[in-house]
């Protein structure tokens, strides 16, 4: 992928991009695909899906046959650089708070998209009235009406597999737009059997993989009209992408370019239109102001010199990660000397991620299965959406959770096989060979994502005496679960049980407090500079724009204002392509 590789960006751009993830990506794409002149900056390495993707390697071709280490937490050939620790890159928990936030960071071009689940689910009606109906958090300042087209949009961009089922808050896309999804696995299958009898609605997940081929010239012309050059650009590009083939784990990436990744699917397009520079290994310390309350750059660190840099632009676009926003912000200076754009002292402020549990058990149906291929699209098929919209006053907590899960035959891994040591203990040669192929593929599991309600306790701020490599100082995060999601997590560990009791399996559910996941493991942590309808309570207006910066946006999850239960990126992705298009006329204006 082309970037600057001799590290001198152009002397003024009409706009900067900090990150290159869904956000980021986005934003540099309409930008670009409009004639503007960007400058993509993004902290991490250069990174090329094509050349980089080990689509087809299997495990004994890899260290430790693949398994997970502390650099690679979900195994060796996931498509990250960067996770939960990143050396030299410290962040740090307020002593006395009740859990240890992880903070993931993706170093590499593209961001989290290159290893992402591609779950894509719409955020819903009841979603962006959160706290009109139980009185807990806040609105959003727009509506799911106006949600509605341009999440038409990006599906149709990226490329969603899926089925419209008519459930209450969990919006069906328009016709015509979803894609066919997989056939349910095996396992699935009995899923569903047991969440009818249950009355769980497991349906077709929706997922940002190609099951057939796009007609991109149809698609660029619904996409982008009145845009010539636009059209294109973007028939030539979609054209290129190849569906799904069923074989490998979409958390190694794509090289096909069938799943969504900033990297095959909007920094392509961007940078075919001569528009776009990018520069990797680039850390922002801060947003540069100009005497006139305006933001004229960035300032940041030359990873590979180690020397100071001043990138400027007319517009700067903070698309860095919830948190990372959040510190730029933090970090930059201001005329309260309270961070940057933070008049209504909301920065760092709000700090959710999803509530996360699973549950698994043996199946003995599943047992000894004849050969068959269920590897499918590299994640799962089904899901069920939260089916209990209008009971949460006898359930005990405000907010709901979809449920995904898995199992069955799938690449084998060391972890595989891990049920050997129950059932068939002390057996050795080929004994133990026919135990493996019968028990292999005989486990399920349910996992739940719900939604967690912002509290005044989960925030994060600089700390006051740790730096990084870099000199920049590091966040420092405050955290504590209140009841609600406790509560929650204890629903999810005792529906999980009824489901693999259903099946077959026996399962013993934990308390919500020991099965809760740590905070920021779901890796779903938005919220830290949120959106409003004024700004003594948030940060930004309805499109990014920060209400004390005019020129200054953010379009990443920091400015969701609550965290549903679906996953973000979709949502992101419509935002920030949304706030981009809005920017582009007031720009046009001449309002910004």
């Amino acid at each position: 992928m082309p970037i600057l590789t001799d590290r001198k960006t152009g002397a003024a751009y009409d706009a900067i991009v900090v990150g290159s993830g869904a956000g980021g990506g986005m934003a540099a794409l309409i930008l670009a695909l409009n004639g503007a002149k960007v400058l993509l900056i993004e902290a991490g390495r250069n990174y090329d899906p094509v050349a980089e993707t080990p689509m087809f390697h299997t495990p004994e071709q890899a260290p430790l046959r693949g398994e997970r280490t502390p650099d690679r937490f979900f195994g060796h050939y996931d498509a990250n650089i960067g996770g939960w620790q990143v050396a030299g890159e410290p962040y740090t928990n307020k002593p006395g708070t009740e859990g240890n936030f992880w903070w993931w960071r993706a170093r590499m071009l593209g961001g989290r998209t290159n290893h992402w689940g591609r779950i894509s689910l719409r955020f819903g009606p009841h979603d962006f009235r959160c706290a009109s109906r139980d009185g807990l958090g806040v609105d959003w300042p727009l509506s799911y009406e106006e949600m509605h087209p341009w999440y038409d949009r990006v599906e149709k961009l990226i490329g969603v597999y899926g089925e419209n089922d008519g459930i209450e808050n969990a919006p069906d896309s328009s016709p015509g737009i979803l894609q066919p999804p997989p056939k349910p696995r095996i396992g699935e299958l009995m899923a569903r059997k047991a969440g009818k009898k249950l009355g769980v609605p497991i349906v077709a997940a929706h997922r940002a993989v190609l099951s057939q081929p796009l007609d991109g010239a149809r698609l660029a012309r619904e996409l982008f009209p009145g845009n010539a050059r636009a059209q294109e650009i973007m028939a030539r590009d979609m054209s290129l992408r190849a569906p799904c083939f069923w074989a490998t784990p979409c958390v190694r990436g794509c090289s096909i370019r069938a799943n969504f990744q900033s990297t095959t699917v909007l920094l392509p397009a961007a940078l075919a239109t001569g528009n776009l520079d990018v520069i990797t290994d680039a850390m922002v310390r801060e947003v540069v102001m100009g005497k006139d309350g305006r933001a004229t750059g960035v300032h940041y660190i030359d990873k590979p010199t180690r020397r100071d840099r001043l990138a400027k632009a007319k517009v700067v676009i903070l698309a860095a990660s919830s948190c990372e926003t959040s510190r730029i912000l933090l970090n930059s200076k201001s005329m309260d000397r309270a961070g940057l754009a933070n008049s209504s002292g909301q920065v760092g402020r709000n700090l959710m991620d999803s509530v996360g549990t699973s549950l698994g058990a043996h199946i003995p149906a599943l047992e000894d299965l004849p050969p068959y291929n269920e590897d499918g699209a590299g994640g799962l098929h089904v899901y069920a959406p939260w089916w209990l919209v209008r009971d949460h006053e006898k359930l005990g907590f405000p907010r709901g959770y979809h449920v995904e899960m898995g199992g069955g035959r799938q690449m084998p891994s060391v972890k595989s096989f891990g049920i050997l040591d129950s059932k068939a203990p002390g057996i050795y040669g080929s004994r133990l060979k026919e135990e493996a192929r019968r028990y292999f593929g005989a486990s399920f599991s349910f996992s739940g994502r719900g939604e967690m309600v912002p509290n005044k306790d989960c925030y994060c701020e600089l700390d006051p005496n740790v730096v990084d490599q870099w000199g920049i100082p590091v966040l420092r995060f405050h955290w504590k679960w209140s009841d609600h999601e406790i509560r929650q997590a204890q629903h999810m560990q005792n529906t999980f049980a009824e489901l693999l009791t259903a099946m077959g399996g026996k399962a013993a559910p934990k308390s919500g407090r020991e099965a809760i996941q740590r905070p920021g493991e779901i890796i779903h942590e938005v919220g830290t500079a949120r959106m409003g309808a004024k700004p003594t309570d948030s940060v930004t207006n309805a499109y990014g724009q920060t209400w004390d910066v005019k020129n200054l946006f953010l379009m990443d999850g920091a400015v969701l204002p609550s965290n549903p239960d679906k996953n973000p990126t979709l949502t992101i992705l419509a935002l920030a392509w949304r706030g981009t298009e809005w920017l582009m006329e007031e720009m046009k204006k001449g309002t910004i």
